[in-house]
Formats: structure tokens, C-alpha cells, sequence
């Protein structure tokens, strides 16, 4: 291993054999999460009412343990420890699986022939326009769950290369391109939901939530993993033929390794047919609370 030393925040790195500061520091995962603990860390000192304020907490030290090149060359994925204690010697856990962000949509497909919510045969009863509402789940291989058929809804990851766009239009943008390579349905970004942030405009955020400035996404492993993944929806209507044409229709792009078949489900199945895939699951609880709330039609 070597050790080199980052300039802000001044913090000893350690880094395995072939490793160098150049490739950590072009990994913006890991920029992303040493700015966002950087900052969290500082909310000790700053709020007298801080739980960690009498004795806060500190990062001593990272040592970077592996890492994974996607192409050969550009960083995918890194493994590191990270040392944080405070005067007494007492310690949180470190062990941090940096993969960046990815995104997750809730495509509702609604055959055409189904007269629209607004429709005097509906009336009040949204019921019946909601027995109609269908989600599509991707089965696809995830190795990492020991599984070759694991149903989830349509995500991907955040590629900073992939996109010129920045901000909320590059999380947007893989979305509809993920939709496209997954499903086969062109929609412009524009037209993607985001629940996340819809969600967020609705809560009553804490100082601390806030100040901390963690993005308004779901969370599937914050224990261990720094990914978060904030969650699209897109409502459509369809021919009821193009229904059953997608079911079992395989898709996905052969040469990253997507092997893909499309399941529909009802809509008031999904929270069991996705029970396994944290991405469906907050989106299903999502769109039913910001339709509790009126948000959402």
C-alpha cells in the first residue's frame, strides 16, 4: 500500500498496489461521499444540540482496500475503511461499498380502452381505473443475490460519462435512456416524474436533514453502501394488445451482460410481486401517499 495525504479535508489516504490518488480522485462517488461526511461531521460543532456535540466525532483516516475498473480503465466500484472516532477512543462503523447513484421508474401502463380517470363512468370511484393500471417488473440475472431471475423494477446507474446533462436533468436523463434500453419505450425526460422530490416538497425536513444536504432518494443499504436512488414515475395509455406483447418480451443490452424479460403485474400486486426489490416497494409507497395527499392522480 501507499499513503498519500488530501489536501481538503487534510486526511491520510491509504491505497492498494496499482491504485493511484489520480484515479481516486477522479471517482466522483467517492468525492461525492467525503463532501457529504465532511459536512455531516461539522454539524457537531455547529448545533449545540447536536447528540454527538459534547464529544463529536472525527474521520482520522480511509484506507482504500480494492476497487473494480469498468472498461479497464474508468473506476466502477470501490471498497474502503474509513476511520471515525472520537476523544474516548469509541468508533462508528467504516466499512463503505462506493458505487454512486442510480435511478428507479414505476412505469404504469393503462390500456386505452379504459376510459380516463376524469370519466363520468369513474366518478369517485378511482377504484376501477385503478384495476386497470399495470407495472412493469424486469427479470433480469443479479449474481450479487445468488439470483438468474430476480424481479425489480427498471433502474440504472448514474454514468457521469454517459450524459453532458448535470444535476436533476442527468438523473432524469438516464431514466428515460434506461427505460428505452430495458423496455423499448422512447419518453423524454421532461416527461418523468421524479417521486423522490415530490415526496421531499411535502415533508417537514428536520435542520439537521437539511443541513446535511443528502439527496431526497431512497436509500437501499445505508449501512454499508453509499447508493441512493431517487425514484420516476410515468403513467401511459396503451393498446390492450401492446399489453400482452410485452409480457415475457426480452430485452436489454447483450453486450453489457442485460438479459432481461418483462413481467406485468397489476398494480395491486405489486407490493407483492416486488417484496424483494427495495426500488418497487418505495415506489409503490410513494405514489400512494402523494395520492393520499393530492399530488398524484
Amino acid at each position: 500500500m501507499t499513503t498519500v495525504t488530501l489536501k481538503s479535508p487534510v486526511i491520510s489516504v491509504s491505497l492498494p498496489e496499482g491504485f493511484s490518488e489520480e484515479q481516486l480522485l477522479s471517482f466522483s462517488p467517492f468525492n461525492n461521499w467525503l463532501e457529504t461526511l465532511t459536512r455531516s461531521l461539522s454539524l457537531q460543532h455547529n448545533n449545540s444540540k447536536h447528540p454527538f456535540h459534547e464529544d463529536p466525532y472525527a474521520l482520522r483516516s480511509i484506507t482504500v482496500q480494492s476497487y473494480d475498473l469498468f472498461g479497464g480503465k474508468r473506476v466502477g466500484f470501490l471498497k474502503l475503511q474509513a476511520k471515525v472516532t472520537n476523544s474516548a477512543g469509541e468508533s462508528l462503523p467504516g466499512a463503505v461499498f462506493l458505487r454512486g447513484p442510480s435511478v428507479g421508474m414505476l412505469m404504469m401502463l393503462i390500456p386505452d380502452d379504459v376510459p380516463s380517470a376524469a370519466h363520468p363512468q369513474i366518478g369517485e370511484n378511482a377504484g376501477l381505473y385503478d384495476e386497470e393500471r399495470y407495472v412493469i417488473l424486469t427479470i433480469q440475472p443479479r449474481i450479487p443475490a445468488g439470483s438468474l431471475a430476480f424481479p425489480e423494477l427498471p433502474a440504472g446507474m448514474v454514468d457521469d460519462d454517459a450524459t453532458s446533462e448535470s444535476g436533476e436533468g442527468k438523473f432524469a436523463g438516464t431514466a428515460a435512456r434506461e427505460i428505452y434500453e430495458e423496455l423499448g419505450i422512447e419518453i423524454p425526460a421532461s416527461e418523468l416524474v421524479c417521486l423522490s422530490d415530490l415526496a421531499a416538497g411535502n415533508s417537514r425536513a428536520s435542520q439537521v436533514d437539511e443541513e446535511e444536504g443528502l439527496p431526497s432518494a431512497m436509500y437501499p443499504s445505508a449501512g454499508g453502501c453509499d447508493e441512493y436512488v431517487p425514484l420516476y414515475i410515468h403513467e401511459r395509455r396503451v393498446p390492450r394488445d401492446t399489453l400482452k406483447e410485452w409480457t415475457g418480451k426480452l430485452t436489454g443490452l447483450r453486450d453489457h451482460g442485460e438479459k432481461i424479460t418483462l413481467k406485468l403485474v397489476p398494480l395491486r400486486d405489486l407490493w407483492r410481486e416486488g417484496r424483494r426489490d427495495a426500488k418497487a416497494l418505495a415506489a409503490l409507497a410513494l405514489w400512494e401517499g402523494l395520492r393520499r395527499e393530492g399530488k398524484l392522480q
